[in-house]
């Protein structure tokens, strides 16, 4: 991070300077740190425990609750106001892992390396709550101040330490001499203090701003699907003549319009179906499967598909794709969504997680159809028929049977052609805001990061 910071367009500018001298480490990734500044080993400082306390209720134990790994990973900081799981623990484990006010948690397992070592401060003493499996349990001496080093965990290169001697292949995990070991930058107990104060304003800020943001977006999307199930509800003519639907959820729709079942909208030839079930070992130079994930957020890149060998995808070949056919997430996270299939990736098939939808070209345009099923109506379909909680799921019967409103061919384009221009304007909005949200996050890592490590000098920020 240069010593002038980059700032959002809402924040009010700020440059901070940096320490009147410095010296070098001696460690190759922090290099030079204020003349004043320690390094040391977090050994010397502070005690770390890997926690043993399961999530399970044994009789004979002592009842307690749990800060489990998500409670550390979706939070800067541990106090009562979050749910905590119920479970019990033997007095030693009481003894060894209830979380004290300046105690801090982090990650020590994970399936991603990018997730090792992630930090959270306890806000406050916590009677009753212990430090749950698979995380690390730091307690601080007087030295070091709990809240700095919670921000020297998160801080880039501190944290980066811990990355490099994770170990493992399809998940990672730090010992207890690993994150003992690690080095850090120290200053005194009382600028610690002082940095920590003004991370701890700094980065509120920075967070309003990005809820802010957040919120607009929210807004935004509920605006663009206002305007979709507006255009495939009543048309483009304000004026034109009304009649009951003949479906209570659905209301009126335009006179001269009819009501169908998906199915019948679709290729006779190609009915509605899901894809490979059994994909086997990934084929570098094989045929592309479409997952979900691939389309959840616009069309990823070629090199991102789960690639499968002929001969898996041969017996799958119903499921084939078309440039120009709809697909839709019928299994897990994103079900309901969909997208259109790009010319790039005709021939590609589908996971069974994925239903392909083709229309029939004579009945329906396909832009109209998709645009459709991501509207109110298409949406309250989804809910109305979807399956189970934990790992939610459609059944392709009740897929085919949803109840969808046909206007004449030459009138879904025209919609569709409306909705391709003015979603085009929103979406336009959303990545502007999505851009500024994302310099605002690198903005508050690098501000972090510079303060921990003496890059600038915030000591008098707060007077």
């Amino acid at each position: 991070m240069s010593r002038s910071t980059h700032q959002d367009p809402d924040a009010p500018a700020r440059r901070f300077r940096p320490y009147p001298e410095y010296k070098d480490s001696g460690v190759e990734w922090l290099g030079e740190i204020p003349r004043h500044w320690e390094i040391r080993r977090l050994k010397s400082m502070a005690t770390v425990q890997l926690s043993n306390v399961d999530k399970k209720t044994e009789a004979g134990q002592e009842p307690v609750r749990l800060c489990n790994y998500v409670d550390v990973y979706y939070h800067d900081e541990i106090s009562f106001d979050l749910e905590f799981m119920r479970a019990t623990a033997t007095r030693e484990q009481i003894h060894r892992f209830s979380l004290r006010r300046g105690d801090v948690l982090v990650t020590k397992d994970s399936e991603s390396w990018s997730d090792i070592a992630v930090p959270a401060v306890v806000a406050e003493d916590l009677s009753g709550v212990l430090c749950g499996y698979h995380l690390a349990h730091i307690r601080s001496q007087r030295e070091l101040n709990g809240r700095f080093l919670a921000r020297l965990f998160s801080a880039v290169g501190p944290r980066d330490q811990f990355h490099v001697v994770a170990n493992g292949i399809t998940r990672f995990g730090l010992t207890g001499s690993a994150i003992r070991t690690g080095v850090f930058p120290v200053p005194p107990p009382g600028e610690q203090r002082a940095i920590a104060a003004f991370l701890d304003c700094e980065t509120a800020r920075i967070d309003s701003l990005v809820a802010k943001k957040e919120r607009l977006i929210e807004l935004l999307q509920e605006k663009r699907t206002a305007l979709i199930t507006r255009a495939v509800t009543r048309g483009l003519d304000p004026d034109v003549p009304m009649k009951d639907s003949g479906v209570e959820w659905l209301g009126e729709i335009p006179g001269h319009w009819d009501t169908t079942f998906l199915d019948k909208a679709v290729d006779g030839q190609r009915r509605i179906t899901y894809g490979i079930v059994q994909p086997g070992q990934p084929e570098p130079d094989g045929i592309p499967m479409v997952r979900g994930q691939n389309y959840s957020r616009g069309w990823s890149p070629p090199e991102d598909y789960f690639r499968v060998s002929a001969a898996i995808e041969a017996p799958y070949s119903r499921a084939r794709l078309r440039a120009g056919d709809i697909v839709m997430t019928i299994v897990g996270a994103g079900t309901g969504n969909v997208a259109i299939v790009p010319e790039w990736l005709e021939g590609a098939n589908i996971t069974q997680t994925t239903a392909r939808i083709s229309v029939d070209v004579r009945k329906c345009d396909n832009r109209y159809i998709a645009y459709l099923l991501t509207s109110v109506i298409g949406r309250a379909s989804v809910e109305m028929t979807v399956k189970g909680a934990a790992q939610p799921g459609l059944n392709l019967g009740h897929v085919a049977k949803y109840r969808i409103v046909l206007p004449s061919v030459e009138e879904q384009r025209a919609i569709a052609a409306f909705l391709d221009r003015e979603t085009a304007k929103i979406d336009s909005l959303i990545m502007k805001i999505c851009s500024a949200i994302t310099l605002l996050k690198e903005y508050r890592s690098a501000l972090i990061s510079a303060a921990v490590t003496g890059k600038i000098d915030v000591r008098q920020e707060l007077a």
